[in-house]
């Protein structure tokens, strides 16, 4: 097996999840293992409907849908560190050939669990897991720590 490698979906504009949702759809459809963490997210996200049908594809949901003028609360922060804590077990175990680690710069720059949380992860990765994080904001280390890093830049925006 060659080098797995660690991705990272960025910048100021759109498209983040669906990049990584491409992703784990081929992914999935080559009859390997892929999780879905999202850090950001509330259950009635619509783009989760058609890949929750795909065999070898798993999404769990840790935070909820917020922008980035919420005040985040106790309960928030118990949400981010229970994500964190399965992004963990997921990279580390050697049950996934790609774990998805959505909206988790949003995360770290909200400052729900510190970037040396997810470093120590990194460490300890499995050899054969691809990691894909997404989110405006990465945080400096992680686009140092990244293989690949795409910025996806807000040009122009149906909703402005």
């Amino acid at each position: 097996m060659g080098k797995k490698y660690i991705r990272l979906y960025t910048g100021d504009g759109d498209g983040y999840n669906a990049s990584a949702l491409g992703l784990a759809l081929r992914t999935a459809r080559a009859r390997k293992k892929v999780i879905m963490i999202q850090f950001m997210k509330n259950p009635d996200y619509s783009a989760l409907l058609e890949p929750s049908r795909v065999s070898g594809f798993e999404l769990e949901q840790y935070g909820s849908d917020v922008d980035i003028t919420h005040e985040f609360n106790s309960e928030d922060i118990l949400r981010a560190y229970k994500g964190l804590e399965r992004f963990r077990t997921a990279v580390c175990s050697g049950d996934y050939d790609m774990v998805i680690a959505d909206e988790i710069n949003f995360a770290l720059r909200q400052n729900l669990f510190p970037f040396s949380d997810v470093r120590d992860v990194l460490r300890n990765r499995a050899p054969f897991t691809e990691i894909v994080f997404t989110g405006s904001y990465a945080p400096q280390e992680l686009i140092r720590a990244a293989d690949l890093v795409a910025d996806m830049r807000g040009i122009i925006h149906y909703c402005t």
